[in-house]
């Protein structure tokens, strides 16, 4: 059983051979207690992956938003509500990952938030061809609308809108397939 005055050793070995919801109910307990603030951040961070590792998206996100909180180092703060923003995208939650691309954002300077904008895109593509080979095109279709708001560039632009296309005439949206068709003309 773990304790308020173990060290992160100590945790490890304890969580050791247990299975991952044993692991998480003794993690959320300990949490409870008052520990020490590098115990109380291993302890989300583990939680951040065991949660990743069981497809709950979400809650992974939102162990990695309070590890954020317990980073001291900005650079450390940016790269956990980065993770966060890819974990609310996989999980399809949009407006949650544009929170946690802003909370990156004022962790970091100027060269660094067009990096982070970069990264959040592929983030977007990538979920979205994922979407697409698992034949969920109506959510990649929502994506790549998405992305279509985003991008600056007239190439990524034409690319997305090819996308679009296809996505809109396979799933019989005639409406927006037209309404497209003309804007790219």
């Amino acid at each position: 059983m773990l304790d308020k005055d173990m060290i992160i050793l100590e945790i490890k070995s304890e969580l050791k051979g247990k299975g991952d919801f044993v692991q998480i109910d003794n993690l959320t307990k300990l949490l409870r207690e008052k520990i020490r603030p590098e115990v109380r951040k291993f302890v989300y961070q583990k939680l951040g992956e065991i949660y990743e590792a069981k497809g709950m998206y979400v809650d992974a996100a939102k162990m990695c938003h309070n590890v954020a909180i317990a980073c001291i180092a900005f650079s450390e703060k940016r790269n956990y509500h980065l993770k966060e923003a890819e974990l609310y995208i996989t999980a399809g939650k949009y407006n949650d990952a544009d929170e946690a691309m802003k909370k990156a954002m004022r962790e970091a300077n100027a060269p660094e938030r067009a990096e982070i904008f970069v990264t959040i895109k592929e983030f977007y593509k990538r979920q979205a061809e994922e979407l697409e080979l698992k034949r969920r095109k109506n959510q990649a279709t929502k994506i790549y609308e998405k992305l279509l708001r985003m991008v600056t560039s007239n190439v990524e632009k034409k690319e997305i809108k090819i996308k679009l296309l296809e996505l809109y005439d396979n799933l019989g949206m005639v409406r927006e397939y037209l309404a497209l068709k003309k804007e790219a003309e």
